[in-house]
């Protein structure tokens, strides 16, 4: 795939890379690697094809500009039928909104409506409930001793927030966060046979899942969201199958996108938080600064550390010849350290208040970054006023991810 050529030695020192990225170490602390990598230029060869992006200012270009697309269904196709862009999941995947391309990428986004200033403020109240209720349990756990923010506050926060949103029965909830995190390894940078036999099981289920409430709404419909777009996809699209698919789509691509990076976005602003006492000090002094804290954090580490776009044309990129159709894998999580665009980039700076690209660009800006803000300054908010100062008992663990930053646990402690 591609025009270009890797020397030898370049190709192994990249393989050796980002297998030591794949460690414990590496998950726990990627920005080292990322800096090596960064050493080697904006823009260097990846050793499996293609092209990694390592420069803030280059990263945000290609996610501004209209020539580089999403790798939607016919750029799968084309990469051959055993290849992983063709698993059950991946095509799966390639359907919802985040992987569409103009002109239906407009009309699915129009379709889909935005979380304005007046949603906003309706959700607002049931996050601030649902967050004084998850604060309250924690509190009571950590009587004993200590317990874990992660599984408590920042798994349950998201799902309760977009299951409510969205009418799913909160029976439900627990199991559709688990199948969000089993179909991630589809959109992962390198996933083996495994994860993607795990995301293919994961992704029936939610497509089984979400077609049946689909057609519930269909039949007993009611002021939700489901139901909504079901009225505008039957004016849209004559064919209710068709229409019905078109709603599923909608519907599974807000659970993914609110449930898997908003949680390790709650949960690594909270280690923020509480791995330094005068953070909590400052913000407890200073309250204002809770949204820039909440930005500080995004950029600092954001949740997602790996987009991935085509050419839609050859061009070239800092010199290297990319041919139409070559993937290029825009390295977030190290241009957000890139110090060309932020001065000391590895210090968590609360002042700082940054442009990041944790949301995207472009036409593909996250379209419920406002929502994911309102959760994480409302738990931030929150946890500083309700709670007495709260500290970190030991290191948290991560997934085995590069793409999708996930923390497997968050233990805190009172101070």
């Amino acid at each position: 795939m591609g025009s270009v050529t890797t020397p030898s030695t370049d190709r192994r020192a990249t393989i050796s890379l980002f297998s030591r990225l794949r460690t414990a170490d590496g998950q726990a602390d990627p920005f080292p690697f990322y800096e090596e990598l960064r050493a080697r230029g904006a823009v260097s060869p990846a050793p499996w094809g293609g092209l990694l992006v390592t420069g803030y200012a280059m990263c945000e270009q290609i996610l501004r500009s209209g020539n580089w697309l999403e790798p939607d269904t016919r750029w799968r196709e084309q990469q051959g039928a055993r290849t992983r862009w063709n698993a059950p999941s991946a095509r799966e995947i390639s359907r919802t909104l985040p992987a569409l391309n103009p002109p239906e990428h407009t009309r699915v986004r129009r379709s889909a409506g935005t979380f304005d200033r007046g949603t906003i403020d309706r959700i607002g109240s049931r996050v601030t409930r649902i967050v004084d209720r998850l604060l309250g349990n924690l509190y009571e756990r950590i009587q004993a001793g200590e317990a874990d923010f992660a599984a408590l506050v920042s798994e349950e926060l998201p799902v309760a927030t977009i299951g409510d949103w969205l009418g799913l029965p909160s029976a439900d909830w627990a199991r559709l966060r688990e199948l969000t995190h089993e179909q991630v390894f589809t959109q992962e940078l390198l996933p083996n046979a495994s994860q993607l036999a795990r995301s293919d099981a994961a992704m029936a289920e939610l497509r089984a899942y979400f077609l049946d409430v689909v057609r519930d709404r269909r039949r007993r419909p009611g002021d939700d969201p489901v139901s909504r777009w079901t009225d505008t996809w039957d004016q849209l699209e004559p064919d209710q199958d068709k229409a019905d698919e078109a709603v599923y789509f909608l519907a599974l691509f807000v659970l993914l996108a609110a449930l898997e990076t908003t949680s390790t976005m709650l949960s690594t602003m909270t280690l923020r938080l509480v791995e330094d006492p005068d953070r909590w000090t400052r913000l407890t002094h200073r309250p204002d600064l809770v949204p820039s804290f909440v930005e500080e954090s995004l950029r600092h580490d954001p949740p997602t550390h790996v987009i991935s776009r085509v050419a839609a044309q050859d061009t070239v990129l800092a010199g290297i010849e990319v041919a139409t159709g070559e993937m290029v894998h825009l390295m977030v999580g190290a241009a957000h350290r890139d110090p060309e665009r932020f001065p000391g980039p590895d210090l968590f700076d609360v002042q700082r208040n940054p442009s990041h690209l944790a949301f995207s660009w472009g036409i593909h800006y996250c379209l419920g970054a406002p929502l994911a803000r309102l959760e994480a300054q409302t738990l931030l908010r929150h946890t500083i006023t309700r709670l007495p100062r709260l500290t970190l008992v030991r290191r948290p663990a991560y997934a085995p991810r590069v793409a999708f930053r996930r923390l497997l646990n968050l233990d805190v402690a009172l101070a």
